[in-house]
């Protein structure tokens, strides 16, 4: 037992110092996205990141094939994160009205309200919903990328995962007769081409680990730790080889 011992002492030994230096590994924050996908026969298409940090979010969205221009100049297309629905986005049967599109309001029940508003600058708040002035994405195509702080209720409906991204604004040339008549549900300065729809998607959370510190060669952790079990006990494996070759050389003997 005693040269069975010396012998796999310093293998264990090895192995953990193997372990040892493993790096230490860190959560990189809450990372949510989602596939946007058409509402309201728009024929958009999109996708969209959050990375969580505390109170800030960095969001990058991408969407194309939306309305392009509106009032003569580019169409400003408002987005936001709703929460507190059903993480889904509205089917067709949501229209009650029989216009032929699902308005905000009729999506409400699935979506949810408004928690925080994708705008371009300035407050990011409920409050800015509607602010036409700094849009999410002007024109048929854009990319969105800002940095904003979360409020509370934005923060745990995405723990909670409930988020779900939007972008407003239909072509009104797309729309029934109808549907062309009327004004927004929401403000009657704008009409319901301008707030409805085109966008939408649930976010799903999508959280990875990365190695403090970063790595260098944009390795994952993975591989590492792999590696260092796969040495430990490797050392640990020829500690008990080396301890039977003993005992037939002894038995040779």
């Amino acid at each position: 037992m005693k040269k069975k011992a010396l012998l796999i002492a310093p293998a264990l030994a090895l192995g953990l110092a193997a372990f040892a230096s493993t790096p230490a590994f860190a959560s990189s924050g809450d990372s949510y996205q989602a596939t946007l996908n058409p509402l309201n026969h728009s024929g958009a298409s999109g996708t969209v990141t959050v990375q969580v940090t505390g109170d800030q979010a960095t969001v990058r969205l991408h969407a194309s094939g939306l309305a392009s221009t509106f009032n003569g100049g580019a169409f400003p297309h408002v987005a936001h994160i709703h929460i507190g629905g059903q993480h889904t986005c509205p089917p067709a049967s949501a229209d009650k009205n029989g216009d032929g599109v699902v308005s905000t309001p009729e999506a409400a029940g699935y979506y949810g309200t408004i928690g925080t508003t994708l705008s371009s600058s300035g407050g990011t708040g409920a409050d800015q919903a509607l602010n036409v002035k700094v849009p999410a994405i002007s024109g048929s195509s854009g990319t969105y990328q800002r940095t904003v702080t979360l409020n509370a209720a934005t923060k745990a409906a995405l723990a909670k995962n409930t988020g779900v991204v939007v972008v407003h604004g239909l072509n009104p040339s797309t729309l029934s007769s109808k549907a062309q008549k009327e004004k927004s549900p929401l403000t009657s300065s704008l009409p319901l081409a301008a707030t409805a729809p085109a966008l939408c998607g649930a976010l799903v959370s999508s959280q990875m680990a990365m190695p403090a510190g970063g790595a260098a060669t944009g390795g994952g952790p993975a591989p590492v730790q792999t590696g260092m079990l796969a040495l430990g006990g490797g050392l640990v494996l020829a500690a008990g080889g080396a301890l039977v070759a003993r005992r037939r050389f002894s038995k040779a003997d």
